[in-house]
């Protein structure tokens, strides 16, 4: 099955909404990391500013930024990136009446309407989801060659023999461009490797070993003691998982430090900007997200994607979004959050990651 995207509808500008429309109203910013009263915030979708007789997309945004006119470009960044003197975008309205207007609607086709009164419209562990890992198939065959596919992952992932397997197959064949995560995915990935335990516990069996408790600090000052993650992994010749398929096949990954972190290992990011900065680099550049277990870098990861990539040759293409978790809260927390574009998926993430596998032939 050949993979193609929804087409993308871009506004019609010769309606009168936007012949009409008004400039965007530009205010320098008064001084680093403020921006004046009235701002206009961003949204998950494409935006488009009218300045100077054109309507200007912006072509890389994240909801809750703002919108800062440079160069002949729209260019969306954080509040704390402002500088003193930065154009930056007014207004409160979406609808063109101030110059600003959200096309929400750009990837909706003729046949996504539906009734207005459906059976199991949401999304729950009732669902079948078979449809779901048959398009995912296909489209993540499509991104190993033409896109870019960043998993954010929780430890849970790293508590299974057969996941950790699956997902280094996945790491192995190409079907994952960046990995986002906390330092206990990794220590217990590592810890696996080396010790065959996950906090303690035998990856395959689930029983705990003597001493268990002492594994993944055990883990941790080892890999401290050699310096970084790599070193460790060549030093004590280990293989196999997730973290070190990331290491051999040069996969970047993020790992961004949290307050109860233990050890951390060397490539945590202590510093929540720093991490955020890290993470972003690599959101930006994503055309599927797949967020697996992680309430907190799920949402994190959600508030700085947006629903569309601009590509070099001006094509606007979805990006896709996934949220799997076996808790219907979790994968409805984004929802509550305002990113729409979520495909959630209620399930055990240890089997979506050996099906995923399976169903790519790994």
């Amino acid at each position: 099955m050949h993979f193609t995207f929804p087409a993308y509808h871009h506004p019609d500008f010769t309606q009168s909404i936007f012949v009409q429309a008004p400039q965007a109203r530009l205010i320098p910013a008064p001084k680093d990391g403020v921006v004046p009263d009235g701002y206009h915030a961003t949204t998950i979708y494409p935006e488009y500013y009218h300045i100077d007789g054109h309507w200007l997309l912006a072509k890389e945004s994240r909801m809750d930024c703002v919108a800062v006119y440079e160069a002949g470009e729209i260019k969306v960044c954080e509040m704390r990136r402002v500088k003193a003197g930065d154009l930056v975008v007014m207004g409160r309205s979406e609808r063109c009446e101030e110059g600003i207007y959200v096309h929400y609607d750009g990837f909706v086709q003729p046949e996504d309407g539906h009734d207005l009164f459906a059976f199991r419209q949401g999304r729950s562990r009732e669902t079948a989801y078979s449809m779901d890992y048959d398009s995912l198939y296909e489209l993540l065959r499509h991104e190993k060659e033409h896109g870019f596919v960043t998993w954010v992952l929780g430890p849970a992932c790293a508590f299974d023999a057969d996941s950790r397997d699956a997902f280094g197959k996945l790491v192995s064949g190409g079907y994952v461009h960046a990995l986002l995560a906390g330092n206990a995915l990794a220590t217990h990935d590592l810890e696996a490797a080396y010790l065959n335990t996950a906090l303690g516990q035998n990856v395959y069996t689930q029983r705990s070993v003597p001493l268990g408790h002492y594994n993944h600090i055990d883990t941790i000052n080892k890999v401290r003691q050699y310096g970084s993650i790599p070193a460790f992994i060549q030093n004590e010749k280990l293989s196999g998982g997730i973290i070190c398929n990331c290491v051999a096949k040069k996969v970047p990954f993020v790992l961004a430090g949290s307050i109860r972190d233990d050890g951390p290992l060397p490539e945590v990011y202590g510093n929540v900007y720093e991490a955020q900065d890290a993470m972003r680099s690599y959101v930006r550049r994503s055309t599927t997200v797949i967020c697996l277990a992680t309430v907190l870098h799920s949402v994190a990861t959600g508030n700085m994607t947006p629903s569309y990539r601009v590509l070099e040759d001006g094509t606007v293409r979805p990006v896709y979004f996934y949220s799997v978790d076996i808790s219907e809260f979790a994968v409805n927390k984004l929802r509550d959050r305002g990113s729409l574009a979520v495909k959630t998926i209620v399930t055990n993430v240890q089997d979506f990651v050996v099906n995923v596998s399976k169903g790519l032939g790994l």
